[in-house]
This record gives C-alpha cells, structure tokens and sequence, in this order.
C-alpha cells in the first residue's frame, strides 16, 4: 500500500507524508485539518481506518470493494463519497473511468484509490493554486477534488462530441471503408456515452447533497465555488444527454442514407435491365421461324438493329432526365 498525508494548521499546509498512525494525534488540536490518501490499501489498512477515525464498518466495506456508483452516504460522525474519474482514448470512442472512495470527517478527507487512473497530482495541483482557501479545512479539500473530477466529466463530454462531429463528416461519403468507420465509430461512442452517463449523472445528487445544509463542512465562503462545480456537473449531464440523442440521430440518418443509396441501386439496376430487355425482345421476335418484313434480306437485319439502337437509346434518355440513372 502506497500513503499520502498532508497536514494543515490555520490554512496553511505545515508538514507532508506524517505516518498514518500520527494522524489522529495531530487531529487533537482543533486547528488542525489532514489529507490522508491510500493507494490499493488491504484488509488491515481498512481495519486502521475504522480505529484511528472511527469509520463506520458499511462505509469501509463500500470502499473495499468496486463497482459502487456515484453517491454521499451520511454518517453521525463523517461522510463517505465514492465518485469517478473519466478519460477518453484518443480516438475519442472508447471511455476507462477510475473510481476513487473518500472519507470525510471535520478534520480529514480521507482518499482511497484503487487503481492508478485516477491523476491525485492534479488535486494536488490544485490545491496549491488556491492558498487562500485552506483555512475552509475539509470542504477546501473536497472542493479541489470535486472540481478536478467535474472537469475531467466536462472534459470528456467535448471530446466525444468532437468524435460525433467527425463522424457526421462521415456520413455521406461513399466508399465502403467510410461506412464501416461510420457504423463502428457510432457503436463505440454510443457504449463510451452509455458508461459516461452512468458516471455523470448521480454525482448532481452527490454535489447538492455536500450544498444542502446539516454536513456542515461547507462554510459560507465556499458555497460559490461548490455552486460552480454544479453547475459544470449539470452542463456536463445536459450535454451529455444531448450526445446520446445526437447519436442516435447519426445511426438512424446512417441506416437512411444506406437505404437511400440502395434506392439508387436498384433504379439504375431496374434501368439497365429495361434497356437491356429491348434488344432481347426484338432479337427474340427476329428469331421466329416464321415470315416477317425483311425475312431472308439484308433489309431486315438492318431495320432490326435500328429498332434496337433507337429504342435502347429512348430508354436511356427517359431514364436519364428521371435521374434513375
């Protein structure tokens, strides 16, 4: 297991990586507010957890385990929020997400990762653009994760509408290869929005659950910046669900056009053979083994291949003003 620990004091950040069995001593003091972040932890980590912070034991076993979708369970002494990261190949189709769990409590968030998808550098970051936030204590720390996340959500979104777009650039081209781009492209972004939605659209619930009053780790000066991450949330479900639609849009104006240049086919295929049926029947009739005008002349041969040029050539224009060929 890999640990991560920050420690504040009065807003500013005072020590890094202090073992996590001296975590709870630093928490005596009132002003003190911790980050602890944990890498894949086991069974035995988790059981530290639950004494050094007195985490809930149904709190613990969602964290331990995967697949737990976006959501804020409220505890009588902490909070645990299990939200996650997105990214996108950069072909813009296929979609990966990280999970990541957190504690929280009045003094500590704690961050349990269970892969290394997810960027904690860029949280990071993040809290050190904004110093002056750091005396808000936990909902400092909180927020600049929320927002990291929000942003890869947002992120996200815009790539894939981008692929959407090429796509649709797509649609009316009309070799075979652009097809059968159209038609796998479509599939792999319609799954990557499926995914991304299920992601996207619980954490508005999780984000105005942290805003509602009673959890107490948002103080007022905060209340705009968590007002900002939900309002890049519900952007990013808004146009989120724009793209499922937009899709959907591409596969059925894809099977149109498919249909539309199958039209087209069978027109010149029906065309061709009418045009070709002439010279059959009159060549058919000419066969018989009876008189006809021109029988047994040079005559005949003359005024039936006429008969065919002409008849065959009528044909052709007819179809050709029709746009059937």
């Amino acid at each position: 297991m890999v640990t991560r620990t920050r420690l504040y004091h009065d807003g500013t950040l005072v020590s890094e990586d202090v073992p996590v069995r001296e975590v709870s001593g630093h928490l005596t003091d009132p002003a003190s507010v911790v980050w602890l972040d944990l890498y894949r932890p086991g069974a035995e980590e988790f059981a530290l957890l639950g004494e050094e912070f007195g985490i809930h034991e149904l709190a613990l076993e969602d964290a331990s385990q995967r697949g737990q979708r976006p959501k804020l369970d409220r505890y009588r002494t902490h909070a645990f929020l299990n939200a996650y990261a997105v990214t996108v190949s950069p072909d813009g189709a296929e979609l990966t997400y990280s999970e990541i769990a957190v504690f929280l409590t009045g003094q500590a968030m704690i961050t349990v990762r269970k892969d290394d998808g997810f960027d904690i550098e860029g949280v990071v970051a993040r809290w050190d653009e904004s110093p002056d936030l750091a005396g808000h204590g936990v909902g400092f720390l909180l927020h600049g994760l929320l927002d990291h996340v929000v942003d890869g959500h947002f992120a996200a979104v815009q790539q894939l509408d981008d692929s959407i777009e090429e796509v649709e650039s797509l649609l009316f081209e009309g070799g075979r290869r652009q097809i059968e781009a159209v038609q796998r492209r479509t599939f792999a972004l319609r799954k990557s929005l499926v995914r991304l939605r299920r992601v996207v659209l619980p954490m508005r619930e999780v984000v105005n659950s942290l805003m509602r009053p009673g959890l107490h780790l948002i103080t007022d000066p905060l209340v705009p910046y968590y007002q900002d991450v939900y309002d890049h949330v519900l952007r990013a479900t808004e146009w989120t669900e724009s793209l499922r639609d937009l899709v959907a849009s591409v596969m059925e104006t894809n099977l149109s056009v498919q249909a539309n240049r199958m039209n087209l086919i069978m027109k010149k295929v029906t065309s061709w053979a009418a045009i070709i049926a002439v010279p059959t029947a009159i060549t058919g009739y000419y066969g018989q083994n009876l008189p006809y005008p021109g029988f047994g002349r040079e005559s005949g041969l003359l005024s039936s291949g006429a008969l065919i040029v002409i008849v065959s050539l009528l044909l052709y224009l007819t179809f050709r003003r029709k746009d059937w060929l």
